[in-house]
């Protein structure tokens, strides 16, 4: 889940990161009275979950209150790259000598954590990760050693930081490994870092990407998402607590095994070239528990979908045998009824399989099309979505 800047700047002062006053507003009349709060100038800053925001005119200098509402009224409801600003971060601006770049985040192909620092922040940092690699640090973190002072400072030195700032750059970077580690993220950002004419060491601006997958354990991050902007679908299957991801295709698939779904949606998107182009709608993993009321549950957010045109059932029989699987789907559209109207293809194969295709045959229902291997099934499934 990423977090607007707002709400990055809010978990940042909550673990002690050195930050400058912020409000959030979704009016002119809001910003020009948070802007009025702070008194001087501040900055207008367009809150999307998207780079680039300076480059295309969503942060802007306010010179006072007045000039605050102006600014945010040009900036409420502009598009930055597919994303309409609906709301407006009114942050205290502050006398910048010099802007850096820490990063920590999960370093997944080395299966470790990586800290990046540079001296070189600002609007164009991924210029210079791209033109001047040297001048960006990469240090790879254990998981199970983590981080400590002596190695910020390392890390810091290796970044180029000049040493009347060390130990403060380095301090800063271990509270943000402390955001990190505490809010079970996958990355923590400050672009640019900026050291004050007086001497200060501030985290100006913030990106925060928390793990849904440790939702579990930090309840209060349920106030953090952006409800406006979940898909509606995907929202539904959380409420049903199913593994459910949209995706821009006609053919819905419902599996058992996050391995078996993926191949599954490759299957379908090589069966969907000849097609015309068809593809995956998405993702949906029922686990081992093919119930009646889990299957119902999958079916019904799948054909939910206006973007479905066929549905395609990939079962391996395992420890949920292939009959109760075909159960399952029976009693599933006997649930669903009258709202069950497009083309279901079928492939069961595992533990009890002949049972289970017998059911289903027995059944006979019209919208159920039985395919014995995945390849025709996938086939059939996008032949079906692409009528």
């Amino acid at each position: 889940m990423d977090l607007f800047e707002y709400q990055a700047r809010d978990l940042f002062e909550s673990h002690g990161v050195p930050v400058l006053m912020g409000a959030v507003a979704t009016t002119a009349e809001e910003a020009e009275i948070a802007a009025a709060k702070m008194g001087g100038r501040v900055v207008v800053k367009a809150q999307v979950k998207v780079g680039g925001r300076g480059k295309a005119g969503g942060v802007k200098l306010a010179e006072d209150a007045k000039d605050a509402r102006q600014k945010a009224q040009g900036i409420l409801g502009m598009d930055i790259k597919g994303h309409t600003v609906h709301q407006v971060m009114i942050a205290q601006a502050a006398p910048i000598e010099a802007e850096y770049y820490l990063a920590i985040l999960l370093d997944r192909a080395n299966r470790s954590f990586l800290v990046m620092a540079s001296i070189s922040g600002g609007m164009d940092i991924e210029q210079v990760a791209h033109e001047t690699p040297e001048k960006l640090a990469r240090v790879n973190i254990d998981a199970h050693t983590g981080l400590n002072l002596t190695r910020a400072l390392e890390i810091v030195k290796a970044g180029g930081f000049p040493d009347e700032i060390a130990s403060e750059v380095a301090d800063v970077l271990m509270k943000l490994w402390d955001v990190f580690k505490a809010e079970d993220a996958t990355l923590v950002e400050v672009n640019p870092l900026v050291k004050t004419s007086d001497g200060k060491i501030i985290a100006l601006d913030g990106k925060v990407t928390l793990d849904e997958s440790a939702a579990f354990r930090h309840p209060d991050h349920e106030a953090l998402i952006d409800h406006a902007a979940t898909d509606p679908l995907e929202a539904q299957a959380k409420e049903k607590n199913l593994n459910y991801v949209k995706l821009d295709g006609e053919v819905g698939i419902i599996g058992n095994g996050a391995g078996l779904v993926m191949s599954t949606l490759d299957v379908v998107a090589y069966a969907g070239e000849k097609f015309g182009g068809v593809k995956p709608a998405n993702f949906l993993d029922i686990g081992g528990g093919a119930s009646a009321q889990v299957m119902a549950d999958g079916l019904s957010i799948i054909l939910g979908d206006p973007a479905v045109k066929s549905v395609f059932v990939n079962v391996f029989g395992g420890i949920t045998a292939c009959d109760a699987v075909a159960n399952g789907i029976v009693q599933a559209l006997e649930i669903l009824g009258a709202s069950a109207k497009k083309p279901i293809v079928v492939r069961l194969d595992g533990n009890n399989v002949i049972e289970g295709r017998r059911i289903l045959a027995e059944a006979a229902h019209p919208l159920v099309e039985q395919v014995e291997t995945m390849d025709g099934a996938a086939s059939r499934a996008a032949e079906l979505a692409a009528k």
